[in-house]
């Protein structure tokens, strides 16, 4: 198998268990405490928000205090793949947690299921995640089943992208929804119904994909030039959410056209502020992912034709 094409499978993995859980794009780096979204001009007078606005601001600030919560999603791209995914995530001092992913369709969960599995379990830490694997794969990987995906050889690996994915990684929490729509400024109330038998108040909006990565980003100005270039095929996202009694997000789709199919993701989240206890697996059972390009040792799923997918188009 030719490096590159290890080097975009493996990294393709990478990108489509970061969709897990967790917003599929948009950062807690940036601010929606200014324009739309805020309660406070620049020289500290206030903004009067919109009900909309201010119930989303209070949706935001609640669901970052509760720092933790199960969470179980859907996910699929186009004819790539379909998964889904639960666990327990924690966002207080970065996102950390495990999540089990089952590959339920497209070319890679054929792919996985070369690999000898149809699902795998994934640790998020502060500075890397990793995926556990098969025997089969373990068998070509010096007897291995974890790689790991260290945040800043992934930034490296990625360019403008793989930057992106690492402050995505590092600082996404479920509530990035919310905050895409507060920087957006398009958001509505659609109405009240019932998720999972709680009473909620549902909300929908779009926003510009490529300005809000601008807007809410940690990167370079330099980065941020390389990705718009990389997202100008991802033009508006279509973003609902579901809100409790509790201004607690209970649920969030997110609908977008790209490069390589039509991107749809459904969350749910539950039993806030549930402890979160995540540890690196064995390093003796552990491949990093920048030693396995280097040896050439077949990429988690399985070397098909999912390796010619470039996932930042």
């Amino acid at each position: 198998m030719k490096s590159t094409t290890v080097r975009r499978v493996t990294l393709s993995v990478a990108v489509l268990t970061a969709l897990t859980g967790v917003a599929a794009c948009g950062s807690s780096g940036g601010s929606s405490g200014s324009g739309k979204g805020g309660d406070k001009a620049a020289g500290g007078s206030t903004v009067h928000l919109s009900p909309v606005a201010a119930v989303l601001r209070d949706v935001e600030q609640s669901t970052d205090k509760a720092e933790s919560a199960k969470v179980r999603s859907t996910t699929s791209l186009g004819d790539i793949m379909a998964m889904n995914a639960d666990g327990s995530l924690a966002w207080g001092s970065g996102l950390r947690g495990t999540m089990t992913i089952t590959y339920t369709g497209g070319q890679m969960a054929e792919a996985m299921r070369k690999a000898g599995t149809s699902h795998m379990e994934a640790r998020y830490l502060a500075d890397a995640y990793y995926a556990h694997m098969s025997d089969a794969f373990a068998q070509q990987a010096g007897g291995k089943h974890w790689v790991k995906y260290d945040y800043d050889y992934l930034a490296q690996a990625g360019g403008a992208s793989g930057a992106y994915m690492k402050d995505q990684l590092q600082t996404s929490t479920p509530n990035q929804s919310v905050k895409m729509l507060l920087v957006s400024g398009d958001v509505k109330k659609v109405g009240e119904e019932t998720v999972d038998g709680a009473h909620t108040r549902h909300y929908a909006g779009t926003v510009d994909v490529a300005d809000l990565a601008g807007k809410n980003s940690s990167l370079s100005a330099d980065q941020l030039t390389a990705l718009k270039k990389q997202l100008k095929q991802v033009t508006t996202e279509a973003i609902d959410i579901w809100i409790n009694d509790q201004n607690l997000l209970v649920k969030k789709t997110e609908k977008a056209a790209t490069a390589n199919g039509a991107l749809n993701t459904t969350a749910y989240y539950s039993d806030y502020g549930v402890q979160v206890s995540t540890q690196a697996p064995p390093a003796g059972d552990t491949m990093d992912i920048a030693d396995m390009l280097k040896t050439g040792t077949n990429s988690p799923s399985g070397g098909t034709t999912a390796g010619g997918t470039d996932l930042s188009s």
